[in-house]
């Protein structure tokens, strides 16, 4: 099939679901424009602070598309393009924007609670306990592995002759071992994350102080974007991987606790607008090549190869393509820094539901490049070698670019500037939702009688970028440990949305556009860690197997605690008329 017909009928799909889908929802939450928000009611200068429809969109986009609508479509086109599509079309749709949209939307209700914070009022305080164990557990691995792969791709090299240069380019510049030679790709995107990460806080402030107004902060942060990618071909940094992840540990510290608008606000902003071009990009060169007679080259379906390779089709295939269709991460970037910044309640519909369309539609592009570029064999040569998925996302943007008349090399460098951008920017944005949940955590159990050092903004910050590091020195176990916590962030989605069921009911509210993606969430994640718990069981003891079976256990044991105590709040609930259940005029109890 012709690579610009699979993306145009995606496409089509998500902007019907935009328009009508989205705007239905919205009147079940009685969004109003009339009323103010948490980021007004609340404002502190620090975490809750109104900022501009557009530079939240722009946050929130970055922050939750991460490397998921990248890497996960990449490993699941083993399965084949068609479930992919499929998968990424009708999740994002029914699953991911339903998701991000209502957690917003009940995050807005309760005066911008986390969903943690939702869960315990909804669920009650056992609820809360086992959501916010779960979470911190999850994120932090994840934290981890996203510093892992900031790090990677900062340091990156790739051959010469596979970037289709000579020996005596000057483009890159070069490092030899054992005879190969090789372009360090990395330091051209660590002198533009460099050069943006010093002009955030000048910008600002001065968007801050209205200094900026109307298209102003888009001009300038564009220029500082571009600048910096122009500036890394000529001053490209070069460090390690193991200094990269020193540095970015202490830039995230500081990052998360300062205020928002100081360095993550305006960072986001310069960023996206290479996000921005990097979707351009792809969309560009999908269509030239659809135009000029381009098409899949991957099988639509390959079901024993994905599954001989993976596992089963199902429910494997449902956790590894997250963020393009749904992930449990969306959740808490929507009601941790997102709710606390938007400035209209329409914003929940463009925001959280819009935003994951845009993601999925990024989703859809990858699988177009990649698929449109690469026959099976290449296609399996690149996705196993040691660059991985992110490699292959390389060297398909540098052959789609192509098409538009970007050299090889230097379409390879773009699609590593578009990877990282978006890892930078969910990395600082999730380390600040993680030392969010350990200030709940430790007020749930401490209350009035918390140490004043354990409610301090430092020390959560600490305890977040703590955990982070140690998940990420233990490299071994971290990646042994991934597929876990790909089930992982699914099972945060469900319990997201269960929640949001639950909130419902008890206001007498239509709930089955939530609960339907909750029960089949719920089904469909822990389906995958009993399978990966069991697969990993049946192989040969070593201790790091012990750490993933023990790791896949506690995520099991948790989230059983969850739903049962999910399900017997439901039924209490549905146990009482509609008319006390509904508490009309005390949304926010």
């Amino acid at each position: 099939m012709n690579i610009l017909l699979v993306v145009a009928a995606g496409a089509v799909l998500l902007a019907l679901a935009g328009g009508f889908y989205a705007r239905w929802i919205g009147r079940l939450f009685e969004i109003d424009d009339r009323n103010r928000t948490p980021s007004v009611t609340r404002e502190d200068g620090r975490d809750f602070v109104p900022t501009r429809s557009d530079v939240v969109f722009a946050h929130h986009f970055a922050s939750i598309a991460g490397a998921g609508p990248i890497v996960g479509p990449i490993i699941a086109l083993a399965f084949g393009w068609g479930w992919a599509w499929l998968w990424i079309v009708l999740g994002a749709i029914f699953y991911g924007a339903v998701h991000d949209m209502s957690t917003m939307c009940v995050a807005l209700r309760e005066r911008g609670c986390t969903i943690a914070e939702v869960a315990r009022r909804t669920l009650g305080r056992p609820g809360f306990l086992l959501f916010i164990a779960f979470l911190l557990l999850v994120i932090s691995v994840v934290n981890a592995v996203f510093l892992r792969l900031s790090a990677d791709a900062l340091s990156s090299m790739y051959p010469l002759a596979a970037l289709g240069l000579p020996e005596d380019q000057t483009l890159l510049r070069v490092h030899e071992h054992d005879g190969v030679r090789s372009g360090r790709i990395g330091g051209i995107a660590t002198t533009s994350v460099i050069i943006m990460t010093l002009a955030a806080p000048v910008l600002g402030l001065l968007v801050r102080r209205r200094a900026l107004r109307g298209v102003q902060p888009f001009i300038t942060a564009a220029a500082v974007a571009v600048a910096g990618v122009l500036l890394g071909f000529s001053f490209p940094v070069s460090l390690g991987a193991a200094t990269w992840m020193t540095v970015l540990a202490g830039y995230v510290f500081v990052a998360c606790w300062i205020p928002v608008w100081m360095v993550i606000q305006p960072r986001d902003y310069m960023n996206v607008q290479l996000l921005y071009g990097g979707l351009l990009l792809l969309l560009c060169s999908t269509v030239v090549g659809g135009l000029s007679g381009a098409m899949m080259q991957l099988p639509v379906s390959s079901v024993a190869t994905g599954s001989a390779r993976l596992g089963p089709v199902w429910p494997i295939m449902f956790i590894t393509i997250a963020c393009g269709a749904i992930s449990g991460f969306h959740a808490l970037v929507a009601t941790g820094t997102t709710i606390r910044q938007i400035p209209r309640e329409s914003d929940c519909r463009r925001i959280g539901y819009n935003a994951m369309l845009l993601e999925s539609l990024l989703a859809l592009l990858v699988v177009a490049t990649i698929a449109g570029t690469m026959t099976p064999e290449i296609y399996r040569l690149n996705v196993t070698s040691a660059g991985g998925p992110i490699q292959t996302f390389a060297v398909a943007c540098g052959s789609a670019f192509a098409r538009l008349g970007i050299p090889m090399a230097v379409g390879c460098v773009l699609g590593i500037l578009i990877v990282e951008g978006f890892l930078i920017t969910t990395l600082d944005t999730s380390v600040r939702l993680a030392r969010y949940l350990f200030e709940e955590l430790w007020r749930e159990l401490g209350g009035a009688g918390t140490p004043p050092v354990m409610r301090s903004t430092g020390f959560n910050t600490a305890c977040a970028v703590g955990l982070m590091m140690l998940f990420a020195l233990s490299q071994d176990a971290a990646g042994a440990l991934w597929p876990y916590f790909g089930a992982g962030n699914q099972l945060i989605g469900a319990m997201a949305l269960t929640t949001v069921t639950v909130w419902l009911l008890r206001r007498g509210r239509r709930v089955a556009f939530a609960a339907v993606p909750a029960a089949f969430m719920v089904l469909t994640a822990i389906a995958a860690l009993a399978w990966l718990v069991q697969r990993e069981a049946g192989r040969e003891t070593n201790p790091l197997r012990a750490v993933v079976v023990g790791g896949g256990v506690l995520l099991l044991s948790l989230a059983a605690g969850f739903v049962i105590t999910a399900v017997i709040r439901i039924r209490q609930v549905l146990r009482q008329s509609t008319q006390a259940a509904a508490l009309p005029g005390r949304d926010g109890e």
